[in-house]
């Protein structure tokens, strides 16, 4: 009965197999279309199924919970969506199609696996194995060029950032004898302000920070988005953002509230997350290379709610998590129904969007306004609700900082809103075509923005559950 629990891996690791038996068998791309959309169907309604389960498995490294499964869920969601954008693969040979959604199957696995994992090694392992999936996604670009300079300048920066993290692990390890979660609750709070220990709790940190793209390990993500498959550079921005948040929030919850040297190393990444993110984002003309530097910058109101250390704090990070994950994946589904050949859209690209599919201009409205924090979108929830734990710490100043940076965040947001809307196009183009799914699927992500936004009580009565199983 204890494998029940493992029913979320056990579905996508079942699904992951069926795309390596197709890679294998060298089936024609548009037939595994269907029958990728149907298997991830599958694994979302499950991962949404199995949120009541509970328990630990594997002599007690992997724990069952509705923290974990709360994010399993959200993966399983975001692996559904982001397979949906698939149906062209636009950017990717056909040739690797079947190999693309083998490594967003196995680079979704190992996310699930990381969001219960509670053994610092068997961490590790599962974020390695979900950063080499996205290494190689990144290499499958059609221009191999492109795709090959994004891809190493990926994995070097990665593979830098897994050494501090292994570095931070001999650390911790040095200071408390143990790896193990459970026993980490005990010994690290009562030796969390000793510069050896906070510096290794930060170090370890580290690894996910780079997942998350928080400043400064924050630099490879615009070459990334840039470099990477429209859809795989979705599923980088919106689905894997989730899986990082999971594991900071369990890594930095042992601390009992007490990291306060920690806590002044989070405020300033914070900080500088927020403001270089957004700056940079303000000169970009790329779209993708916009919603990297966007990424960075929410990446500080996360951490902002993170550094709180409070289950009010933790709550709101989990609430915002689940809001990119809808508004990140709206402006790329946008994006890939633009640029449906694979190319990189230009903002300039997006100029009479709204005669050319009003749908998808009103969904990028309805996404980039969350983005930007305008009522009534989950994105303006999410934001009020990190700023309101922010304030009940006594974080003031950064909660008027997170507000000029969100102000700083409209201008470059309306200039994309300006080409969709009031830009006339260059030359003529025609109306963009949209399926029954692609309609349904941008229906559905409007009624998200808004209707969470208006009513954000169900969410968030999910996520402050989810909290109580931390430490």
């Amino acid at each position: 009965m204890d494998w029940i629990r493992f029913t979320p891996e056990l579905t996508l690791l079942a699904t992951t197999a069926v795309f390596f038996v197709l890679a294998c068998l060298k089936s024609d791309p548009r037939r595994d279309y269907p029958l990728a959309v149907a298997l991830a169907a599958v694994v979302a309604l499950v991962g949404i199924a199995c949120t009541p389960l509970s328990g630990d498995l594997f002599g007690g490294v992997y724990r069952v919970d509705l923290f974990s499964q709360v994010f399993k869920a959200l993966l399983g969601i975001g692996f559904f969506l982001v397979v949906i954008l698939c149906d062209d693969f636009g950017g990717v040979a056909p040739e690797h199609h079947r190999e693309a959604y083998f490594l967003l199957g196995v680079c979704t696995l190992s996310m699930m696996l990381l969001a219960s994992a509670v053994h610092l090694l068997a961490i590790v392992l599962a974020l390695e194995l979900s950063s080499y999936s996205l290494y190689l996604l990144v290499f499958l670009r059609r221009d191999r060029q492109m795709g090959m300079v994004a891809g190493l300048r990926y994995f070097l920066v990665g593979a830098s950032a897994s050494a501090i993290m292994l570095f931070g692990l001999a650390l911790i390890y040095g200071a408390t004898g143990t790896l193990h979660v459970d026993r980490l609750i005990h010994t690290l709070p009562n030796l969390i302000d000793q510069p050896l220990v906070a510096a290794g709790l930060l170090l370890t940190l580290a690894g996910f920070f780079f997942k998350l793209a928080v400043f400064p390990f924050h630099f490879w993500a615009p070459d990334a988005y840039q470099g990477a498959p429209n859809p795989v550079a979705a599923f980088i921005a919106a689905v894997s953002k989730v899986a990082a948040v999971a594991i900071l929030l369990r890594l930095i919850s042992l601390t009992q509230g007490h990291g306060d040297m920690l806590a002044r190393g989070l405020i300033a990444m914070a900080v500088l997350s927020m403001t270089v993110g957004n700056l940079a984002a303000i000169a970009q003309r790329d779209f993708k290379r916009l919603m990297a530097f966007s990424s960075v910058a929410h990446a500080g109101y996360l951490l902002l709610a993170m550094l709180c250390m409070t289950p009010a704090g933790y709550a709101a990070a989990m609430f915002y998590a689940a809001a990119v994950l809808v508004m990140k994946f709206t402006c790329f589904m946008v994006m890939t129904r633009v640029a449906a050949d694979g190319r990189n859209l230009q903002v300039s690209d997006l100029a009479g969007l709204h005669q050319r599919a009003p749908l998808l201009a009103l969904a990028l409205m309805m996404a980039l306004f969350g983005l930007g924090g305008i009522p009534p979108t989950i994105g303006f929830s999410g934001k009020l609700f990190i700023f309101v734990a922010a304030m009940q710490k006594g974080y003031l100043a950064l909660v008027i900082i997170a507000m000029i940076n969100v102000v700083i965040s409209l201008y470059y947001y309306l200039l994309v809103l300006k080409a969709a809307y009031l830009d006339a196009p260059a030359a003529p183009a025609a109306p963009i075509d949209l399926n029954f799914s692609h309609r349904l699927v941008a229906l559905s992500m409007i009624v998200l923005i808004v209707g969470v936004g208006f009513y954000p009580a169900p969410l968030l009565d999910w996520v402050q559950a989810a909290v109580l199983r931390l430490p």
